[in-house]
């Protein structure tokens, strides 16, 4: 180590990766390992719950209830799940209400990655109640909002940052997607997309394990077959490909429509003058109503997504099931019961897609459209464009069907909904309840620009500098003169060779000391420096941590001797280029817009 650099405080190096990052991997992957196992027991405990409620036996398999003799009574299972979760909610924790995956989001953003441990038992115990009991939810939402609150309360035992402890609440999430579908880089995008708020090695490395790590127990427990069997998918052809995008702005629409219709739900319920326990006893009425008219919109549906990309779910059939489903899912999920989005919205959108794909291809044969096709971009759009997780939901569809000529119409689909649902509405299905609360969350990364931008770019050197064996007598009549450098408030003093000694305020300078006493006297600590080569963010994080308002600028060679200096309003100032560009573009913009206006 340089000894210059001893008698100087500089900036804190980050290393991009270091041994804390390989320790957090390998927690990930235990964690990663235990959500495996954690999703297949709430998917038996709810096939148990199934079993016993419809079918009045003990098995743990997942069936749909629909396969079930069903009467009249069908209509009391869900109110008396309802009734029971009601009872959890109120004297458990309010907190098991809810789609899951906001409440997760709410916990990063304001509580520190901190979930209540006992959110890890009562959430997927609500959650099994629910879906046994005819709920019209899947189970992956619970299944990620425990495999979060699984990563969270390893992170409250150990002695890490809350940053860190992000990271493991999301490996815990992405690891309950992952042994779910068996779907472990969408997992990971829907972490990245929805839970880290960043993109980062040290938070990526061990998400990525801890979803592989699910994933491989899954294989183990389940096996490797894609979740859903579809039709093989054929190269699309350019017409086909368009109708697919055009479908994907649809299922846009549709994403809107039904994050609105979710909300005013919510909103309906909220002006009720009965106690909130209640709300999901209200709610199951109509799930148990549209239960009995049709009982395939009971309990998760998985079975019915198959049927969908498989071509045996169609036409007038498939779309009454779809707007059954819809209004069930709605009134249950905005009641504030346990329950889920994933899984409805893939049952809306595919039994949306497939329909519209199947009238376009009797309308028009030669466009090349495949109703299984429509059926998978439908299922992928709707979700990509209510959730805001455009890359998710890709990669998503691919994973579960493991149909790689599908990617493209995904892609060109997914992206259009996106587009949509931005024009539409500025939250997602995920973030509207927390913006709702006040809460405004944001999803777009963007690289920070005062990290672009070096601190040789900003600095100042036009300095104004002391001599450490100045009298302060000399340097206060200074001061006071017309040429006192009345705009300074800091000032970096130099000893006889010219190099750093330190810095002294205004303040310090016109302190109680005598008029003989030195300059070097006053100066109460080892400057604080920043390094040429340095960004701005690292700059200003290092005025945060010193608690000062301007660092000495030197170089790596020379950390003794001063080149400029940094201020916080040189922060400020390097904004301006960014806000000039950001007007050069509106102004070359307004030219077209104006030119549009009177054309129209």
């Amino acid at each position: 180590m340089d000894p210059a650099l001893a008698s100087v405080r500089a900036p804190r190096e980050e290393p991009a990766l270091g041994p804390r990052t390989v320790r957090l991997a390998a927690i990930a992957v235990l964690i990663g390992i235990a959500g495996g196992f954690v999703a297949e027991g709430l998917l038996r405990f709810i096939g148990l719950i199934t079993n016993l409620v419809f079918f009045h036996r003990l098995s743990t398999a997942l069936v749909p209830p629909a396969l079930a003799d069903l009467g009249p009574e069908v209509m009391a299972a869900p109110v008396i799940g309802a009734l029971v979760i009601g009872l959890m909610a109120r004297f458990g924790s309010p907190a098991i209400r809810g789609h899951g995956i906001p409440e997760v989001m709410e916990n990063v953003l304001h509580g520190d990655s901190r979930i209540p441990v006992r959110l890890m038992f009562l959430k997927p115990l609500s959650a099994a109640i629910a879906i046994g009991t005819g709920g019209p939810f899947g189970a992956e939402g619970p299944i990620i909002a425990t495999g979060g609150a699984l990563g969270s309360s390893v992170g409250q035992l150990l002695r890490i940052t809350a940053d860190e402890r992000k990271t493991l609440l999301a490996a815990g999430a992405a690891a309950g997607m992952a042994a779910t579908f068996g779907s472990p880089v969408s997992a990971v995008l829907l972490a990245i997309e929805l839970l880290l708020f960043e993109y980062r090695p040290r938070s990526i490395i061990p998400v990525a394990l801890a979803a592989a790590a699910a994933t491989g127990v899954r294989i183990v427990l389940v096996g490797s077959e894609p979740v859903f069997d579809s039709l093989p998918i054929a190269q699309p052809s350019g017409s086909a490909l368009a109708a697919y995008v055009v479908l994907g702005a649809i299922m846009g629409l549709a994403a809107a429509g039904t994050t609105r219709a979710v909300y005013a739900v919510e909103d309906a319920f909220e002006r009720l003058r009965i106690h909130w326990m209640w709300w999901p006893a209200l709610g199951a009425v109509a799930v148990g109503v549209i239960g009995w008219i049709e009982p395939r919109t009971l309990s998760v549906g998985y079975d019915w997504i198959e049927g969908i990309l498989s071509g045996e779910l169609a036409g007038m059939a498939l779309l009454l099931f779809v707007l059954l489903k819809f209004v069930s899912w709605a009134v249950y999920l905005g009641s504030g019961t346990s329950g889920g989005t994933l899984a409805p919205l893939f049952i809306i959108g595919g039994g949306l897609g497939a329909t519209i794909g199947g009238a376009a291809d009797a309308l028009w044969p030669g466009l090349g459209i495949e109703p299984a096709v429509a059926g998978l971009v439908g299922m992928a759009a709707i979700f990509a464009g209510a959730s805001h997780a455009l890359l998710a939901s890709v990669v998503f569809a691919f994973e579960t069907t493991r149909q790689p000529l599908g990617l493209l119409p995904l892609l060109g689909g997914c992206s259009a909904a996106y587009l949509v649902m931005l024009l539409l509405m500025r939250h997602s299905i995920m973030t509207e309840k927390l913006a709702r609360r006040g809460t405004s969350v944001r999803t777009e990364y963007t690289l920070d620009f005062l990290s672009q931008v070096p601190v040789r770019e900003a600095m100042s050197r036009d300095l104004v500098t002391l001599r450490a064996d100045q009298p302060l007598g000399a340097v206060r009549a200074w001061l006071s003169s017309a040429a006192g450098g009345a705009t300074h408030q800091g000032f970096p003093v130099l000893d006889e060779n010219g190099l750093l000694a330190g810095v002294v305020t205004r303040r310090d300078l016109l302190g109680p000391e005598a008029d003989s006493v030195l300059v070097r006297d006053v100066i109460k600590r080892s400057p604080a420096v920043i390094f040429t080569d340095n960004t701005l963010r690292e700059a200003a994080d290092h005025m945060v941590r010193e608690r000062v308002g301007r660092l000495a600028v030197v170089t790596r060679q020379q950390p003794l001797r001063i080149v400029g200096i940094i201020t916080r309003s040189d922060l400020l100032s390097a904004h301006e280029r960014r806000l000039r560009m950001g007007d050069q573009a509106e102004r070359l913009l307004a030219p077209t817009v104006r030119q549009r206006m009177r054309a129209g």
